[in-house]
């Protein structure tokens, strides 16, 4: 989910020249010679002779391309191309019979669909063709092999990408399809980078309001995803991971500003939360430190643990 390089413009129009500085003097010559073999290898994507190593090469070099994105969404077959690729692999999903060979392959592909959902001319055309439910297949998928932990890292990667520049509209596409329970269960049963990825999908979902919303409208909602948080903030304390658990807390402090959520975690936040458990974990993080602390400002920590009658989720289970 890399951003492309600050000296790459994203205004000027595909393949143009940028003027020369200082410092680079003929690097005007050296973008266009890429853009043009950037330009050859899309086109070679419609050609199912030449698509395996444009695909490897593109890939690999997609950070270097100006506007690449454009080029691979308005180039004619490309992203057909692209999606063939995908649905090609739907048959080894169940049973699991993916080969490392097939995985590689169609990551290459998921990856210039991450570069088309992270650029802002293509991102909402990306959105409105559905192309992210075409991925779901992937994230449903259980089997912890190699090829299948990558195939899901990588689609989590495109949605990572869609969700990590603050836009409701594309909070509000992802919570009309089913990528809450998908990445709870990524969080549940995925490699630490997975869940990693997967915790900051469903962290930037809730720190848009409309998310909020949707996940504390019921309690249902919201005891899903806290106790899949809760499960990881066990897991956390046999085997730290200062970066998960920063997305973690983040969430928990996110929840803590419904009130009816915020009750409910009175009586719900994993006690290791409250005491020293992480301190070492935490000690080089102020920022995820100050988080925590606000965290347990809001529940009340120093409350008696419950719910006052009649408030939170808790009645609305009860009735």
């Amino acid at each position: 989910m890399a951003n492309l390089p600050q000296s790459l413009s994203m205004n000027s129009p595909f393949g143009a020249p940028s003027a020369p500085t200082p410092t680079a003097a003929g690097a005007p010559a050296n973008k266009d010679r890429k853009m043009a073999s950037a330009e050859h290898l899309v086109l070679d994507l419609s050609n199912p002779d030449l698509r395996e190593n444009a695909l490897l090469e593109l890939s690999k070099n997609k950070e270097l391309f100006q506007d690449l994105a454009p080029f691979v969404w308005n180039s004619f077959g490309t992203i057909a191309a692209l999606m063939q690729e995908i649905v090609s692999i739907y048959p080894v999903l169940s049973p699991p019979n993916l080969s490392p060979a097939q995985s590689n392959r169609v990551c290459n592909a998921l990856a210039l669909l991450q570069c088309v959902a992270s650029h802002p001319d293509t991102r909402m055309l990306f959105l409105n063709a559905h192309i992210p439910l075409y991925l779901y297949p992937f994230l449903n998928t259980t089997s912890k092999s190699r090829p299948f932990e990558y195939l899901r890292l990588t689609s989590l990667g495109v949605i990572g990408a869609l969700v990590k520049v603050d836009d409701t509209e594309v909070i509000s596409f992802l919570l009309s399809t089913e990528i809450i329970p998908l990445c709870l269960r990524t969080m549940e049963m995925g490699s630490e980078l997975s869940k990693t990825v997967a915790t900051f999908i469903v962290q930037k979902i809730l720190l848009d309001d409309v998310g909020l919303d949707y996940i504390c409208t019921t309690a249902e909602r919201f005891f899903a995803v806290g106790r899949v948080l809760g499960n990881m903030v066990a897991a956390l304390a046999e085997q730290p991971s200062s970066r998960l658990l920063k997305h973690i807390i983040r969430c928990y402090l996110r929840l803590s500003d419904n009130p009816r959520a915020c009750d409910a975690l009175r009586s719900c936040l994993p006690d290791m939360l409250r005491d020293a458990t992480f301190s070492s974990c935490l000690r080089e993080d102020p920022t995820t430190r100050r988080w925590l602390q606000q965290l347990l400002h809001n529940v009340g920590m120093n409350r008696v643990p419950g719910l006052q009658a009649g408030g939170g989720f808790d009645h609305m289970l009860v009735n």
